[in-house]
């Protein structure tokens, strides 16, 4: 087995069938490709947990299950919790409404399966962003489940800035990465004049340019190099 599929079966345990493919048509595509990937997603200014769970959020935000459940492994096996991975996917709410909910749950149905806890399937998470949020309170179970509940909460009550403040505020995700977060939504949607705003606001809340810089590269790894163009128009020249 080549190093590029080697490594892939590390990082998955199978080799997904995009990569096999990549391999067979061209295995030397794919040895650059593994090596860009293990540069980008190695310790830094973020850690590789960090990484893997910023691109879960990213990635259901803009409504794309195969890779949010790629990274929801990553995750997992880097160690975050589940209030963290629960915590990530609100804030793609503030991107996708309701939608993004939607996507965010086979996350966290996966997170819980990697773990080996059993949960109910039922039909209520296929609801509205209330009912969606009362279906992550029951699967997180005797986990921390006092920031969904003010969520949905304010989600209640209609008032789109104080939910929009208590998403972005420090629990157990911090409000820096939660920031980081957002930047990278925005990357990957190629949405450059917000990518802007939204830097300035992840510095405002401790982001250092490093850790600006590695969210438009680990965005590079889900959205393409156009996402790194959109990226890097909005980061400080580093000299």
């Amino acid at each position: 087995m080549s190093e590029g599929l080697l490594y892939f079966k590390e990082v998955y345990d199978v080799v997904p069938g995009w990569v096999q493919k990549m391999h067979d048509y061209s295995p030397n595509a794919l040895d650059h490709y593994t090596n860009l990937r293990s540069n980008i997603m190695q310790e830094g200014a973020l850690t590789k947990k960090e990484k893997d769970i910023l691109l879960v959020g990213m990635n259901a935000a803009r409504l794309y299950e195969r890779s949010m459940v790629y990274h929801t492994k990553g995750a997992i096996d880097g160690g975050a919790t589940l209030p963290e991975l629960v915590e990530y996917l609100i804030v793609s709410y503030l991107y996708n409404g309701t939608e993004a909910l939607k996507t965010g749950m086979k996350s966290l149905e996966y997170a819980l399966t990697l773990k080996g806890i059993r949960y109910p399937e039922i039909s209520g998470h296929q609801g509205t962003a209330e009912e969606i949020l009362l279906y992550m309170i029951e699967l997180l179970g005797d986990e921390e489940t006092g920031f969904v509940s003010n969520v949905l909460k304010l989600v209640k009550s209609e008032d789109q800035n104080s939910l929009k403040d208590y998403i972005l505020s420090d629990s157990v995700v911090s409000k820096r990465l939660k920031h980081l977060l957002m930047t990278g939504i925005f990357i990957t949607e190629l949405k450059g004049e917000q990518v802007g705003e939204w830097m300035e606001a992840a510095r405002l809340n401790g982001a250092s340019e490093e850790q600006l810089a590695e969210v438009g590269l680990i965005c590079l790894l889900t959205a393409g190099i156009p996402a790194w163009f959109e990226a890097s128009d909005s980061l400080i020249e580093n000299k």
